[in-house]
């Protein structure tokens, strides 16, 4: 076993403290400009925290899932103040400003399929694996093997007779649930669900919820989810973080936190270069 799966296999068996900082954002700022109009995400100030769900709300196009995308460290931010993740487990500081500025992709991705599990809107299934080989993937990209919780996850979601299909073979309900059991697989520290029960029926939609509650009082893993389901989130109790959108001209300007108060001394300006990179 290597180092780094036995790390892992440690941290997985521990549950984490309730209300351990794990993301912090302060006066971070992601922009998109097309033609003839331009939109600005802002967040002055967001902290994910161990043990807890948050829900993003707001209407279409305001940023949510660009919001997510930002926490996963896919999408490269214009402006941040603050912009740092805390290790699980030690509270070891890392500045994500500076390893996007001075390109070391690398460890974002580390630090990505380590601690996070992201599940995307369009499931992101690879068409040439089993659904077994699709949820097993973060593991053995970790270096370690945990069929017991695969099957759990399978039987828990509903597809255990589907395991050697293809996602292909499967409907797109069934590939949306393949795709939550995937984000699980590793039991991150941190679960980022874009529309996770947007395809999926009232009552696998509520079991998806069920799961994802029970993953954070049994490992104090931290949800932050995005959805339209406003009965679905109130049923389960989940705090909400509601965008404020206003329009100025030709810029739309989303607000995701308290009111902005930037100090812009302490602004780090990313470079151009790259501006508005997605890491696949």
């Amino acid at each position: 076993m290597t180092l780094q799966a036995e790390g892992l296999q440690a941290r997985m068996g521990t549950a984490q403290a309730a209300g351990t900082l794990l993301v912090r954002m302060m006066g971070v700022i992601k922009r998109r400009v097309a033609k003839d109009r331009s939109f600005e995400l802002v967040i002055p100030d967001l902290e994910v925290r161990a043990g807890e769900a948050v829900a993003f709300i707001g209407p279409s196009g305001s940023g949510k899932s660009t919001l997510i995308d930002l926490l996963a460290m896919t999408l490269r931010p214009d402006e941040a103040r603050d912009f740092s993740f805390f290790t699980p487990g030690e509270q070891t500081e890392t500045d994500l400003v500076a390893l996007w500025r001075s390109r070391k992709q690398d460890t974002l991705g580390q630090i990505r399929s380590r601690y996070f599990g992201y599940v995307l809107q369009t499931g992101g299934l690879l068409p040439f694996l089993s659904v077994r080989d699709n949820i097993r993937l973060p593991q053995r990209l970790l270096g370690f093997e945990d069929a017991e919780w695969i099957d759990t996850l399978a039987r828990r979601l509903g597809f255990a007779e589907q395991m050697t299909a293809k996602p292909g073979q499967l409907s797109v309900g069934q590939r949306q649930r393949v795709a939550i059991a995937r984000a699980l697989a590793h039991k991150p520290a941190i679960v980022l669900a874009d529309e996770p029960t947007a395809s999926l029926d009232p009552v696998n939609a509520h079991g998806v919820m069920d799961l994802f509650m029970e993953l954070i009082d049994r490992s104090g893993s931290t949800l932050i989810i995005v959805s339209h389901d406003s009965h679905l989130v109130d049923r389960f109790k989940i705090p909400l973080i509601e965008g404020q959108v206003s329009q100025r001209g030709a810029t739309a300007r989303s607000v995701f936190g308290g009111a902005p108060s930037f100090d812009t001394d302490r602004t780090v300006i990313m470079d151009r270069t790259d501006q508005g990179e997605r890491v696949q």
